[in-house]
């Protein structure tokens, strides 16, 4: 069967260059068992779950002359073993090894002629652990209809659930001539619609009054986020090369809670604390002039939970909803607790306007969110003006209790997220098991100290909850 992308699916795909490709990373770390994870067992694993995410075994045909939007087809000739791969460190790997080579898989373009996402088995690292990074391009992520793969490989058991057998045949690719009979046939059924495909509109046809309000309000919400004009002018944002750098810190979520109910604020206020925090020492150390209001733009999608606690979210929801929200950052405020009091005070008179917002609804959260969630906060993002924030931050809940992937333990989790335009920084903090997993992806002529932010990230908790005591 022929789809045809959406608006916003066929503007990231052809949206992307070299140096800002839209695909959305994951790095897991596992604990190698005994008899360790053999490269076939991670075959047969994905290859149960894939009924569930179809869009996987399908690739992206253009049409003709660009007369209608591209289409999904499914891929005749997928080979599971072009897309999951296998890698290794020098034994023992290090930390730093790992982060390397995840910067450099990270800079290397999607297959096009094929599904748009690739995984990767690394071995040899140290500490009896092994490594799976995955990258899905963002077209292929939507939240709704497509999750992403990491979501759907995880378990809430060390034994894996039982799944039926697979039978997948792939249907006949359509030829140009029956695509371009198509899109014709849609340019005289909807020739407005067409168009606007035509010129990479932003918005799909619309069929009920409901779309046509939510349209209205995603009008509304733009036209009050250009009234706050740009972001301020910061080393963050520069021309952004081909090549990364990647790095990752990891914190107690007890502490993140501690600091909640001492300061009566969100998870989410003491992780944009510590963030600016960071930032301000960062900017600091190289040198960069901070005064007393400087300020950094984050983007800091919201995961929104409807009558939940957001910090005891885990798989099994029944609704999610990913809203953006722009908050300035008071880099310039050289009290940590002074710096949370004010974020904490613009989230709170942000919260009444969620509902305003351009939210993206999750239909279901069975499985291991995270992966989806940070590709729906990226997704968000991606609709606003770059210009008008300094950098991306997703944040999103993972499960609190132990999950397996093949029967083997999850240990940590890392978002990989990607760099948008002139932006030399991204961060993705995901809460998982009792712990904070902070992915920190850079530009590596931008910010080739990105090595230092871990550190950073540290001091700035430590001066909060030495404050707190």
């Amino acid at each position: 069967m022929v789809t045809r992308l959406s608006a916003s699916d066929a503007s990231f795909y052809h949206l992307e260059n070299t140096a800002t490709p839209m695909y959305v990373g994951s790095l897991s770390i596992l604990r190698k068992p005994r008899n360790g994870l053999s490269y076939e067992t991670l075959l047969a694993t994905v290859e149960q779950r894939l009924p569930q995410i179809p869009r996987y075994r399908q690739k992206v045909r253009e049409v003709t002359l660009g007369l209608a939007r591209p289409v999904w087809i499914d891929d005749r000739d997928f080979d599971i073993t072009y897309h999951i791969r296998r890698s290794a460190l020098p034994s023992p790997g290090s930390d730093s090894q790992l982060h390397d080579l995840v910067a450099r898989l990270g800079s290397r373009p999607l297959d096009r002629t094929r599904p748009l996402w690739e995984m990767y088995l690394v071995e040899g690292l140290s500490k009896n652990r092994i490594a799976l990074y995955t990258k899905s391009h963002q077209a292929l992520v939507n939240g709704m209809t497509a999750l992403e793969i990491g979501h759907v490989i995880a378990d809430r058991t060390q034994k894996a659930p039982e799944f039926g057998e697979d039978i997948w045949i792939p249907a006949r690719e359509p030829s140009d001539a029956r695509l371009t009979i198509g899109a014709l046939g849609e340019w005289i059924a909807r020739p407005t619609v067409q168009l606007a495909a035509a010129r990479n509109a932003v918005a799909e046809t619309l069929s009920s009054t409901g779309q046509l309000l939510e349209v209205g309000r995603k009008v509304a919400d733009a036209a009050r986020t250009f009234a706050r004009g740009t972001a301020p002018s910061s080393p963050l944002n520069t021309t952004v090369s081909r090549n990364r750098r990647f790095t990752v810190a990891s914190h107690r979520l007890e502490d993140y809670r501690a600091l909640r109910a001492r300061y009566d604020c969100d998870v989410n206020d003491v992780v944009l604390a510590v963030v600016a925090g960071a930032l301000r020492n960062w900017l600091m150390s190289r040198g960069e002039p901070v005064t007393s209001t400087s300020t950094v733009r984050a983007m800091a999608p919201m995961s929104v939970y409807p009558d939940a606690d957001l910090d005891a979210t885990g798989p099994g929801q029944a609704i999610s909803e990913v809203s953006p929200f722009l908050v300035d950052l008071p880099v310039g405020e050289g009290n940590a607790v002074v710096r949370l009091s004010q974020i904490a005070h613009t989230t709170e008179s942000a919260s009444s306007a969620v509902s305003f917002v351009d939210a993206r609804t999750i239909v279901t959260l069975s499985g291991f969110a995270p992966p989806t969630l940070h590709a729906m906060g990226t997704r968000v993002a991606t609709t606003f003006s770059a210009r008008q924030f300094n950098l991306l931050i997703t944040n999103v809940p993972g499960a609190q209790k132990q999950m397996y992937v093949a029967g083997t333990k999850l240990l940590e989790t890392y978002a990989v997220p990607p760099l948008l335009h002139n932006q030399v920084l991204a961060l993705g903090v995901t809460s998982y098991n009792g712990m904070l997993y902070f992915g920190i992806n850079a530009d590596r002529e931008g910010m080739s100290d990105v090595d230092v932010f871990p550190v950073l990230l540290r001091e700035s908790l430590d001066e909060l909850l030495d404050a707190a005591r």
